[in-house]
């Protein structure tokens, strides 16, 4: 069962509703604003599933997604994207 969640978000809006939904889910979630952090946060936290948003500051989703899957020690972790570009 997942347990950790790494929420990548840069919007505050959208990462405070993200993150008060899935803990009130009871999962732990740490946050990242950028991609950059997101692959920082990846590493240190471990979490058991990332939601990334794909524009961000610093590094994009799509690069910090790369770069997550690219490292062994967490190319394991399932990444869900998240954009509004869709709309």
């Amino acid at each position: 069962m997942l347990k950790r969640i790494l929420v990548v978000e840069d919007s505050p809006e959208n990462r405070e509703i993200l993150t008060i939904e899935l803990e009130f889910q009871n999962f732990e979630v740490e946050v990242a604003v950028n991609g950059r952090e997101a692959v920082e946060k990846a590493r240190s936290f471990r979490p058991d599933l990332i939601l990334m948003d794909i524009s961000l500051p610093v590094m994009d989703g799509l690069e910090a997604t790369r770069r997550i899957k690219a490292d062994p020690e967490t190319a394991h972790i399932p990444i869900v994207a998240l954009t509004a570009h869709a709309m």
